[in-house]
């Protein structure tokens, strides 16, 4: 699924990932740990392919992402800091806009919206008026309808309240019964730890510490 080995990526002549060694398997829950500035974020992009690897080995989903970066994209469902929002889009159209990218049908995005519990009658409201929890959830049922093999979440738990945190995990925990894979960075160590099977310790670029989740 995921196999980093020595991997080196710059971002610009920054190495912000110096050398990194890291195996995910299919199915496996695994939450990135470590400072501001340990390489979580980096680590997430270079396996979604917006990073590159310029040394070492990096591979994901039988891809090597040294010699095609764009081909996983569409196997891959990333959430940001950023939820990538259209500000003056109804959330309809803006899921109407997201499935079509990606071949969903109107029952999946109907689906989809149901599964984030987001109420329809914020449908047919613009993004830019939607709290920061529910437009956490628009991103989340944006991500949900790519279908994704391979989930990668910075901090998802930002901007959702207590309920929206419980719904997110629980989406976590199927995607991963289902055979997704999630990868995710968080600080609420006690909340994350709970939905990952391993944690992995990030420090100046590379994998400082791997253990399983008790």
């Amino acid at each position: 699924m995921i196999g980093f080995e020595g991997a080196v990526a710059l971002m610009g002549r920054f190495p912000a990932l110096a050398g990194v060694d890291l195996m995910v398997s299919a199915g496996e829950r695994v939450l990135l740990q470590g400072p501001n500035g340990a390489g979580k974020t980096s680590l997430l992009r270079a396996v979604a392919g917006l990073l590159p690897v310029v040394a070492g080995t990096a591979e994901v989903l039988g891809q090597d992402l040294r010699a095609d970066r764009r081909g996983v994209r569409r196997h891959i469902g990333m959430l940001g800091h950023d939820n990538h929002l259209y500000a003056d889009l109804w959330v309809r159209d803006h899921m109407r806009f997201r499935a079509a990218a990606v071949g969903a049908d109107a029952q999946e995005v109907a689906r989809a919206m149901e599964l984030v519990e987001l109420p329809s009658r914020l449908w047919r409201v613009p993004t830019r008026r939607l709290s920061a929890g529910q437009r956490r959830r628009v991103a989340l049922a944006a991500l949900l309808v790519r279908r994704p093999r391979l989930w990668l979440l910075d901090e998802p738990h930002a901007g959702l309240d207590a309920r929206g945190r419980d719904v997110l995990d629980n989406l976590l925990l199927e995607a991963s019964s289902a055979g997704a894979t999630v990868v995710f960075a968080s600080h609420e160590v006690e909340r994350a730890q709970a939905v990952a099977d391993r944690v992995v310790d990030l420090g100046g670029g590379r994998v400082v510490g791997d253990r399983r989740v008790a």
